[in-house]
């Protein structure tokens, strides 16, 4: 008994000191880490050269900007225009306003102290319902505009019809109205058996495109699916084709339905059938909620994060970006996205537009909306839908956060808080390094730390994640990723051929995601040639030994010098060397290039023979090479989707004049993207690793070392030196360590939605 007392005993007494000693650590910790300096918010070193506010020539339109610009166009009586939101299709609808970019010559010569700054200029879209027509102006000088050009035939060649036009805010709240009177109405017993739809539940609409299957059509099949989250994932197996034609809704038709697999001729002639019980119906079952991003478990520690010890080492003023060697001036526009400009390393420009075009997707599908999409996302708007970035998950916490002002489709210029995000990231990997074994002994190594420039876009479904990333090697890389909800439709027969079954009744479709980018390289000036390198093996008779043999590897290179002959397709072999270059040798004798790398593993690109490829024949090509010229700005429009067949912008007719190549001013169009064959783990949403693809523009031959040689990062450990700091900040740290400043979190995201009331 007084053994078992003291076994007691000795176990409290243990418990007291361990929750004692517990404490003591708890209250040291605490003490040690109120003690930590705070972290510098302004850099040690101020960044390299000076912001340059010339680069705001290429600033999106401010706030007031884009109010002048609607009141001028508004008090234009001759117009009759409207900003209503809610604008009906024969009205004369002010649909968007955005920055009219200068021209090259004139920008470049301002840029470089040759000339006068270009008048600042507004493009504005006009929906004439009134005559059935579209009409783009120029509008200027900004600020406190005075005049307006019709600038539509000089730039497309043609007139734009009014059926090419965008579906407005207005026009879906009409289709939504008018579903629920020709369709929710009709079939009150069918929505609530099958679906569960009554006065308090509803169902959603999801319509695909093109809207048809040639020029003047405005025929769209609308899906409809579960008001859940992730309603893209839910389909209910019920799909209507509304004739939405006529700018008069009175006159809008159903003209076909689907359900369950079976087609009718009409809403009543469904609900005939139905109720005679001649149709396999669907017998509504609650369903899962797997589409929901809602954490599944508590959240218990904070994934690591990253902080700026010596306060951040790059800096933004206005749209101007400076980050050690590099700078460059920076927009993002409603239709195409983001954007940089005069992107220079140590104070030569190598590109002057790095932008994004398009981003494309044609799907697979048995059933009628899915097997006809094709969907274009900057006739709907890749920029306008850039919404608030989320601190420390869309971005790094202590990231910089830009705010946006865009006017598309709405009746005020709208504020998007903290839309794109710069940061310097630590890759995790060295740029460079090498341990010395052999001989010596010593170990050199350098972090690849880079500086990116990101935004993301929620374009229906899917989300983009656009980021341009600037290394201290020089290298400049463009890449997408894209995560989101798949696309779905109902499971019925004949489904599987056309994708993989992914939850009850529910086939994740088979689609392809291209992306088309923008690079107008300026290699030492705007006198550039396009030359490729490859090897080949060449059967080489030995010099020691003339009567052996070897299959020795070889270098291969050829200069392009047409446009025809740089257009280089998918699905052909093409050199896995491409470089843009300047005529100018470096110490070495080469010439001075930069190699266009292209991380792509896209689908195949719609057969020429569809008649909807003209829209997206920029697809065609892997990299195409063209002579620069202000016409030919763009590889697609705001119009491809909607007038597919015969769109306003044809890329392959930037081509088909063939012209010189050969020391001119060059642009490269670069496609690349993905082939996605939804699967199980697609569910919830699609995860952005392995989906995605870029361009990395690498110096080659145009320095003569490596640039980053000078970076003040890098490290350098000889035996017996392992602690010492003057080749190694890493040795310090621990010294040196402090307590990052973190602003609060913050999320404004739901300002600037769509709303259809």
């Amino acid at each position: 008994m007084v053994a078992n007392r003291l076994h007691s005993c000795l176990k409290w007494t243990l418990a007291i000191v361990g929750v004692v000693s517990l404490t003591m650590n708890i209250v040291f910790l605490c003490m040690s880490s109120e003690k930590a300096p705070r972290c510098a918010v302004k850099p040690r070193f101020p960044p390299k050269g000076k912001h340059d506010a010339r680069s705001m020539v290429f600033a999106d339109l401010t706030r007031d900007e884009y109010t002048q610009v609607r009141d001028f166009m508004l008090g234009q009586k001759s117009l009759d225009l409207t900003n209503d939101a809610l604008a009906k299709p024969s009205q004369n609808f002010l649909f968007l306003i955005e920055l009219s970019l200068p021209k090259k010559k004139d920008a470049l010569g301002y840029l470089d102290q040759k000339s006068t700054k270009p008048s600042r200029e507004a493009t504005v879209v006009v929906f004439h319902g009134a005559n059935g027509q579209i009409i783009e102006y120029v509008v200027g000088p900004l600020p406190n505009p005075t005049n307006f050009t019709d600038v539509t035939q000089k730039r497309y060649n043609k007139t734009l019809p009014i059926s090419a036009r965008t579906v407005t805010i207005g026009e879906y709240a009409l289709l939504f109205k008018f579903t629920r009177a020709q369709v929710y109405s009709k079939l009150p017993k069918l929505l609530k058996e099958s679906f569960d739809v009554d006065k308090d539940k509803t169902i959603n609409e999801f319509e695909q495109m093109p809207r048809g299957v040639k020029s003047g059509d405005r025929i769209t099949w609308i899906s409809f699916f579960r008001d859940m989250s992730g309603m893209y994932i839910h389909p209910v197996g019920l799909e209507v084709q509304v004739k939405h034609q006529s700018l008069n809704e009175s006159e809008w038709t159903v003209e076909r339905v689907l359900y369950n697999g079976q087609y009718f001729n009409t809403v009543e002639d469904l609900r005939a059938q139905y109720e005679a019980g001649n149709v396999s119906k669907i017998v509504y079952k609650e369903t899962p909620d797997y589409g929901s991003l809602k954490p599944k478990v508590r959240p218990l520690q904070v994934p690591p994060l990253q902080y700026y010890p010596e306060g951040k080492r790059f800096s933004v003023e206005n749209n101007h970006v400076l980050y050690l060697d590099w700078s460059f001036a920076f927009g993002l526009s409603s239709l195409t996205g983001m954007r940089a400009f005069d992107v220079r390393f140590k104070g030569e420009r190598i590109v002057y537009e790095l932008s994004v075009q398009e981003a494309m997707s044609v799907y697979g599908s048995v059933t009628p909306g899915m097997a006809l999409t094709k969907f274009l996302d900057s006739s709907i708007g890749i920029g306008r839908f850039a919404h608030e970035l989320a601190r420390g998950v869309d971005c790094p916490y202590d990231a910089t956060y830009i705010t946006t002002h865009r006017y598309m489709d709405v009746s005020a210029p709208v504020r998007y808080k903290n839309s794109i995000c710069v940061f310097e990231h630590n890759t995790g990997q060295p740029l460079r390094r090498h341990f010395s074994d052999f001989f010596s002994n010593s170990y050199g190594g350098l972090v690849n730390s880079a500086l990116v420039f990101r935004t993301i876009t929620a374009i229906g479904n899917y989300d983009y994640m656009w980021d341009f990333v600037f290394y201290q090697n020089g290298a400049l890389e463009a890449k997408v990723h894209a995560t989101g909800y798949m696309s779905t439709s109902y499971l019925v027969k004949g489904s599987k051929k056309y994708g993989h079954q992914v939850a009850d009744n529910v086939l994740g479709n088979i689609h392809t995601h291209f992306v088309n980018f923008k690079v107008d390289m300026d290699v030492l000036g705007v006198k550039n040639v396009f030359l490729t390198k490859d090897m080949k093996y060449t059967n080489v008779s030995m010099p020691w030994n003339p009567s052996h043999y070897a299959m020795v590897p070889q270098l291969v290179e050829e200069q392009l010098t047409t446009e025809k002959a740089a257009a280089l397709r998918y699905g052909t072999v093409t050199p896995r060397y491409l470089h843009v270059a300047s005529r100018a040798l470096n110490r070495w004798g080469h010439e001075r290039s930069y190699r266009l790398q292209v991380t792509t593993f896209a689908g195949d690109p719609l057969p020429e023979s569809a008649p909807e490829e003209k829209a997206m024949s920029w697809s065609r090509y892997k990299v195409a090479i063209t002579k620069h010229k202000d016409a030919e700005q763009t590889s697609s429009s705001l119009y491809s989707q909607n007038d597919i067949w015969s769109p306003a912008v044809d890329f392959s007719k930037y081509i088909a004049d063939n012209e010189s190549i050969d020391n001119e001013d060059l642009v490269a169009w670069i496609t690349t993207g993905f082939l996605h064959i939804p699967h199980a783990e697609d569910v919830p949403n699609t995860v952005t690793v392995g989906n995605g693809g870029g361009v990395l523009l690498r110096p080659h031959n145009y320095f003569d070392v490596d640039p980053s040689s000078e970076s003040p990062d890098a490290v350098y450990i000889k035996p017996r030196s392992e602690q010492s700091c003057d080749t190694n900040r890493m040795a310090c740290l621990a010294q040196e360590s402090c307590s990052p400043v973190r602003e609060p979190f913050t999320y404004n995201g739901f300002e600037g939605v769509m709303k259809f009331d």
